[in-house]
Parts: C-alpha cells; sequence; structure tokens
C-alpha cells in the first residue's frame, strides 16, 4: 500500500497570506447573514481529497536533542508512541488515506510564539543557546526541573509548528469553512500532535514545569487569527493543573479553559474557585480531583461538566492537552486512569466537537511518564479516533485499582457545577 505521507511546505511563517490566496483559489462562498454556503467541488484538489479522507492526522516533533539523563521527560517518549503505533498497524504506512502523517511542517515563527510569550522571555531563551553549548544543561527555571540543551529553542518552534500545522490541516478538511459560523463537514479527520518538549505549564513570562513554550495556547491564537475560529474551547486531562494555559487566557472570553487535575499535585495551581477574571470571568473552570479519582469519576465528570460547559460556550474548535500521566501506573501521579479512561475520553471529545464545532478538534501531547502506559494510551486513543474498538483490555489489570473516591468526588462536582451554574 502506498505510504500516505505528504508535505506541506506552505505552512510557515507566512501562512496567513498564503492560506488567503488558498481560499480565493478554492472556494466559492455565499454570505448571507452569518452563514456560508459551500459549493466548491472536493475533487478539483487532491490535497484537499487526500484531508477529508482521512479520519486520523498526526505529527511528530520528538525533539531528540532535548534530552537530559534519567529524566521523566526523556527523549523516548514520542519515539516509544510512534513505536506502538507502527506495532498497531496504524500508521500511514498500514491504513493509507485513512490516516495521515505531516511531513516537513515549518516551526513556529517568533511571532506565532509571541502571541502567547513575552518577547523578552523568547529572545532570552534564544540568546541562552550559547551557554546551553557550552555547558551541556542549563537550567532555564529557578526551581530547576526545566532544563534546556544546545537545540532546546528550535526544537520548541518545531514542536509548536507541528501543532499550527495540524491546525491548518483540520481547518483545510473543510474546505467550505471560512468562517466559524460554517459547518459544511461533520466529520473532519482528528489531529494529534506528538510533540514535545511539553507546554501546558509555560506561563507567558516564562517555562516551568518541563515546558517551553505553550503549544496548546499558541495554536488557539493561531486558529483565532489566521482562521477566524473565534471561540477556542480547551480540554486539558493532565494529572498536573495547565496553569500557563490558564494564566494566558484568564481574562479572555473568546478561550475557554477547563482543567481537570489531581488536587495538590505540582503547580499547586487550579483551584476550584479560580474561575478567570475580568471579562473572562467563567471561561476557566478548574476541577481537582482526589488522588484516586479513576474512570467511573472521569465518566461522572465528562457528563456532568465537561458537556454542559462546552454546548454553553458554543465552540468554534476544541483542542486537547492531552496528558497520559494520570494513568495508574504514571510515576508522577495519584490518580487512577487506564488505557480505557483514554480511549473513552478520545472517543466522546470527538463525538463532541462532532455535535458542536463541524469536528474540528486537535490533541496535544503532555505528560506521560510510563513509557508502556503511555504509548498504549495514545495508541487506543488513535482507535478511538478511527471508531475502532478499544485493546485496552490487553494492558490494564484491574487488579491493581482500588475503590475510588466516590464521595469527594460528587462533593467535587457538586461545587463545580454550583460554580459555574451548570
Amino acid at each position: 500500500m502506498e505510504l500516505q505521507t505528504f508535505r506541506l511546505p506552505y505552512f510557515a511563517g507566512c501562512r496567513y497570506f498564503q492560506r488567503r490566496s488558498i481560499l480565493r483559489r478554492q472556494f466559492c462562498t455565499k454570505r448571507s447573514g452569518f452563514s456560508i454556503s459551500c459549493s466548491y467541488s472536493l475533487d478539483k484538489d487532491p490535497l484537499i481529497e487526500k484531508l477529508t479522507d482521512a479520519r486520523v492526522i498526526y505529527s511528530v516533533a520528538p525533539a531528540m536533542g532535548h534530552n537530559q539523563e534519567a529524566h521523566p521527560e526523556s527523549y523516548l517518549r514520542v519515539p516509544a508512541i510512534v513505536s506502538a503505533l507502527e506495532k498497531a498497524e496504524l500508521t500511514s504506512k498500514f491504513r493509507g488515506s485513512e490516516i495521515i502523517e505531516l511531513q516537513d511542517f515549518k516551526p513556529a515563527s517568533l511571532d506565532d510564539i509571541a502571541n502567547v510569550h513575552a518577547k523578552a522571555y523568547v529572545a532570552g531563551l534564544e540568546k541562552a543557546m550559547d551557554q546551553a553549548s557550552e555547558q551541556g544543561i542549563i537550567y532555564i527555571e529557578g526551581s530547576g526541573p526545566t532544563y534546556a540543551t544546545a537545540t532546546t529553542f528550535q526544537e520548541s518552534l518545531v514542536a509548536a509548528g507541528a501543532g499550527l500545522a495540524l491546525i491548518d490541516s483540520v481547518v483545510m478538511s473543510q474546505p467550505g469553512m471560512l468562517v466559524a459560523a460554517s459547518n459544511c463537514s461533520q466529520n473532519p479527520p482528528t489531529g494529534f500532535a506528538l510533540i514535545r518538549p511539553p507546554g501546558h505549564h509555560a506561563i507567558p513570562k516564562g517555562p516551568m514545569g518541563f515546558c517551553v513554550f505553550g503549544n496548546v495556547a499558541i495554536a488557539a491564537r493561531h486558529a483565532q487569527l489566521v482562521h477566524g475560529l473565534k471561540r477556542v474551547f480547551i480540554i486539558d486531562f493532565d494529572v498536573h493543573h495547565g496553569n500557563g494555559t490558564n494564566d494566558a487566557f484568564y481574562d479572555d472570553p473568546d478561550i475557554y479553559f477547563l482543567s481537570t487535575h489531581q488536587d495538590g499535585s505540582y503547580p499547586g495551581t487550579g483551584k476550584i474557585d479560580e474561575i478567570g477574571h475580568g471579562d473572562g470571568e467563567g471561561t476557566t473552570l478548574n476541577l481537582p480531583l482526589p488522588g484516586g479519582s479513576g474512570d467511573i469519576s472521569m465518566r461522572i465528570v465528562f457528563d456532568e461538566v465537561i458537556v454542559p460547559s462546552a454546548q454553553r460556550f458554543k465552540p468554534d474548535i476544541i483542542l486537547v492537552s492531552a496528558g497520559y500521566d494520570a494513568h495508574v501506573l504514571d510515576p508522577l501521579g495519584s490518580l487512577q486512569f487506564t488505557t480505557g479512561t483514554y480511549y473513552t475520553l478520545a472517543s466522546n471529545i470527538k463525538e463532541l466537537a462532532k455535535d458542536l464545532c463541524g469536528g474540528r478538534c486537535v490533541f496535544f501531547l503532555e505528560g506521560g511518564y510510563n513509557l508502556d502506559s503511555l504509548s498504549y494510551s495514545v495508541t487506543d486513543s488513535f482507535r478511538a479516533f478511527l471508531g475502532e474498538k478499544s485493546l485496552a483490555s490487553e494492558f490494564d489489570n484491574p487488579a491493581i485499582l482500588y475503590e475510588e473516591p466516590s464521595a469527594k468526588v460528587k462533593q467535587a462536582i457538586q461545587r463545580v457545577k454550583h460554580i459555574h451554574s451548570l
């Protein structure tokens, strides 16, 4: 079977102007108030046809030069996922046009990064690469967990660029989608950025918690500025609170940030009463879950908190900070998610995007430090995107699970529902 990877050379710093040219060539639109009618024939453009045939589009940015010996956020993480996908025959090589791996995407531009991060931080990090070249490893956060090597700056740009390319691809798979109000295709491919360094801890003024640039936050701004997708809904199910994403949009009414995370875990932020500020009040939802919360808890959270929040917000695209460190086998958390939990989350989020925003949805890898549970869980997420049966039972071991703290979980859910009038 022909290998279905292809190159997208136009995903560069001048994405916006090139995309406008593409849209002028390819689409014929008719405006009536806020509605857009679709009249473009997909068979006229082979690139668009490949994108619309795909069910999953993914990008790989493993940052092989960004590594510290024995550090949990190691250069082995993304290759472990890619190997598991190959073994499961869930790659372009085995699935043809159903699964597409993006090739030769461009790094994010400095302007892309500056849409979220302070220019002084970006410039300072770039300058620090000389020091990293001399010393091998430097620490770019005072508390020590965020390190940098000589390649960190460039590889972080590549990671962010991989996410932007997926946003572009998911939007391009809907050739009638010129504005957010249009839902011409209800089943576009789901995107997954298999990238590192992760991003959700990186605050606007600097790095934090293994994270250098806020990949999902940068992608959210890109979706708004380049594609006119004004209302962005971000779900973060990492075991740790995504404080960087939280801070980036805390006063923004057009980006809804919803985080579930282990109560009391690093970095100690994400309290239930942190709901946004000013115009953004109400568009930040934090739900700290007690240690031991697992599959049952997350199913209830999805139905009673995530779904009604998204329905009320009416997003134009859903982005996901997909942290796999809430898995029961992960060394850095104390929740009890299983591979089956992640399959259910991936499947439900895909359906939620289909119901609310024409299916536009992109996942971004965040945490996950047990290579086996990480790779199995991402692989099963791919199966969920494809609508295929979960194979989580081949990996999960119910015997290691213990009773979830259902009373505490129920109390937390009721409190967050009351605060947000859900």
